[in-house]
């Protein structure tokens, strides 16, 4: 659903601030039945187990504000969701030709890989770049610049793959994780990341420069499997 014109609904003089608290949830008085609102300023996705209720909740926020319904959920926040009959697909395939677009590479020829191996980006000493436009969007450096824009030319040749949610009612809870050892050549410090996914269903991820410095690549592999436990007990709870 989106909000007509939501910001010309009256004038506030007074400072307001608003904040649920973490974990907030609106119980209906009929036991088993839920609906979850998503808000993004004046767009909002309504879901679901009782198209009902769902309905009803619609009406209701209609009656107060110029409410639009959108129908089923198409495109929000840049991602385009599509429907086929193994799930919900998720693609950002005009976010990423937008960039490329922005970056003047729409006639260049897609890379295969996002990066070179040993690049040593953190030891690279090029010129800075003299347009400040191009330092504020990708990198600073010329060498930086050019693997940015490898980087680039590698989405315009996927930017049409997505994300698969599964259909699936599989809700076993697998993670996979990785570390590359002594990574940063500054400061020695390595590389951990992991993937979970709930079924076939990737649900998070995350690749990030360990707090420390490990002593050998083992060190370094359970500082990777420690961050993955921890996202899964959180994601169990969940």
């Amino acid at each position: 659903m989106d909000v007509h014109n939501a910001f010309l609904h009256g004038d506030l003089k007074d400072e307001v601030y608003m904040k649920l608290p973490q974990g907030f949830k609106c119980y209906d008085p009929s036991k088993g039945i839920e609906l979850i609102v998503l808000i993004y300023v004046d767009d909002l996705l309504v879901c679901g187990n009782d198209e009902k209720i769902v309905n009803n909740f619609k009406e209701y926020l209609s009656a107060y504000f110029h409410m639009k319904d959108l129908g089923k959920l198409k495109y929000f926040l840049g991602i385009k969701v599509g429907r086929v009959e193994e799930g919900f697909m998720l693609i950002q395939r005009k976010y990423a030709l937008d960039l490329i677009v922005d970056v003047g590479l729409l006639g260049s020829i897609p890379a295969s890989t996002p990066m070179e191996q040993q690049h040593k980006l953190g030891l690279d000493t090029s010129p800075f770049i003299r347009d400040a436009e191009q330092y504020r969007r990708l990198a600073p450096r010329e060498k930086q610049w050019e693997v940015a824009l490898r980087v680039v030319k590698y989405l315009k040749g996927t930017s049409g793959q997505g994300i698969m949610l599964s259909s699936k009612t599989d809700l076993n809870l697998s993670v996979y994780c990785d570390a590359d050892w002594s990574a940063c050549p500054i400061t020695r410090r390595s590389l951990s990341a992991y993937v979970t996914l709930v079924g076939d269903s990737p649900v998070s991820w995350n690749t990030k420069k360990q707090g420390v410095v490990s002593h050998s690549s083992a060190e370094a592999e359970y500082r990777s499997m420690a961050q993955a436990t921890r996202e899964v007990k959180w994601l169990r709870r969940l």
